[in-house]
């Protein structure tokens, strides 16, 4: 009997620690995703995965797509599409909050002060019916106004589409996320400050609007961690994951130079030095889902009473919310 419990717990330790094969991350171009690249430059999970890879998702659809597909472990996504993918029944649970503060205005008129001030301008937008579009029309029914009618909106499939529309003068306005804003900035020549006026200004702070309109703070939480498939079950490889994603937004926000040319270097639409400038005008704060529940149900509380299908028709249960055994 003895012989018999010894190799069972030592065939069950010999599984706990087996390494995975790989395992795959899965994000956009934008800060939430810059992490993983250091986690892969420095091998952070090699005690645990033979071999780490990096998808990118250019748009919300193919985002979708790798989660219906089970080709990522974990995934860098805007909250409510997390929300949205969990009411649908998918198997997600969101990890952390990392990102509060990414989205703003970048305008050729240096006058604009507030979003009111776009009324009746042509606007670009990415990402239609997601973030950060949710936002930007949020707030403006907040203050009374109808996107739609007021404003004459532009959409387009990516930030990157934007910034490009902003740069070869196709728009005047744009709404974006960084690091877009900072890099349309430098593709430009408008950072640093030229001594000719500027041909881009970085304008309104969606974050602060917020903020006055809902009498609240000026941060929302945008975008985390989530995990995905039968990783939900693996506690262990949770763990390991959380340690290093926060150790390695804790150096991307420390060395913004050395940050920008890792991003640069892993995606190539990007500039190195618009990712450094990025980081400066970037809300970026580890917080455990857990932590984050209040705010996370106060923002899609607002979602849901505006627009239900953006976060997929109801508030997520609680189970929502990954927590560690």
């Amino acid at each position: 009997m003895r012989k018999i419990l010894f190799v069972f717990v030592f065939t069950s330790l010999l599984f706990a620690n087996e390494k995975l094969d790989k395992i795959t991350f899965g994000g956009p171009f934008a800060s939430v995703s810059h992490p993983f690249f250091h986690m892969i430059e420095t091998n952070a999970l090699s005690d645990i995965a033979k071999k780490v890879e990096f998808k990118l998702w250019k748009n919300p659809d193919e985002l979708r797509a790798l989660v219906l597909n089970g080709d990522v472990n974990f995934m860098a996504i805007p909250t409510n599409v997390a929300a949205n993918l969990h009411n649908k029944e998918q198997q997600i649970k969101l990890l952390n909050v990392s990102v509060w503060g990414i989205l703003g205005m970048i305008s050729r008129d240096k006058n604009i002060k507030s979003l009111k001030d776009f009324k009746g301008k042509e606007i670009a937008i990415p990402f239609r019916a997601d973030m950060p579009d949710i936002v930007f029309e949020e707030i403006l029914k907040a203050q009374g106004l109808k996107p739609k009618k007021d404003f004459k909106l532009r959409y387009l499939s990516s930030p990157i589409d934007a910034m490009q529309m902003l740069i070869m003068r196709r728009v005047d306005h744009a709404l974006l996320a960084e690091p877009a804003i900072s890099i349309a900035l430098r593709k430009t020549k408008s950072f640093p400050i030229k001594l000719v006026a500027p041909d881009l200004y970085r304008s309104v702070n969606l974050q602060e609007e917020w903020a006055e309109v809902f009498k609240t703070e000026a941060k929302l939480p945008q975008a985390g961690i989530a995990v995905l498939g039968e990783t939900v079950s693996k506690a262990q490889i949770i763990e390991r994951f959380e340690q290093e994603y926060q150790k390695s937004l804790q150096w991307y926000k420390d060395n913004p130079k050395e940050a920008g040319e890792l991003a640069a270097k892993n995606l190539k639409m990007l500039d190195a030095n618009g990712v450094a400038d990025s980081i400066e005008h970037t809300n970026l704060d580890y917080v455990k889902a857990q932590d984050a529940k209040e705010d996370l149900k106060d923002f899609f509380e607002i979602l849901h009473k505006s627009n239900p299908k953006t976060i997929g028709g109801k508030l997520p249960t609680s189970d929502f919310y990954y927590k560690a055994n």
